[in-house]
């Protein structure tokens, strides 16, 4: 074994086996540094009677909510646009309204997507 590392070191071809595997590293890592999650704006029109407290993102079908998305409550009648940042394709909102219910919709992650949420809203209020 080691007359086969001594052979390698001493060849011609040792350093272009060494160019070639950072070559290789530097094309697999160079995109991956750069990649960005993109930033959305998301619309939230509050046409309901309830005020929503709270916002919410998920992946679509979990239950792997982020933190609070507002920095203050959106009141029945009143609109808000957030810019969220998402890495997936679609993103559920998980709104949460005076009463503690909850409120869901999923969205697709591109162009300038909104939800409207109305007294006809279903609501999960936990009973």
């Amino acid at each position: 074994m080691r007359n086969l590392k001594q052979r390698l070191m001493n060849s011609r071809t040792y350093l272009p086996l060494v160019f070639l595997a950072v070559l290789s590293a530097i094309c697999v890592l160079a995109p991956l540094a750069g990649a960005t999650t993109p930033s959305i704006t998301v619309g939230v029109d509050n046409n309901s009677q309830k005020a929503v407290s709270h916002l919410y993102l998920a992946s679509a079908g979990a239950d792997n909510w982020t933190d609070d998305q507002l920095s203050g409550a959106i009141s029945g009648g009143a609109s808000q646009n957030l810019s969220v940042t998402w890495g997936e394709s679609t993103v559920q909102l998980i709104a949460e309204d005076e009463d503690g219910c909850f409120l869901k919709t999923t969205i697709d992650n591109s162009g300038s997507p909104s939800w409207t949420i109305t007294n006809s809203t279903p609501r999960d209020c936990g009973y």
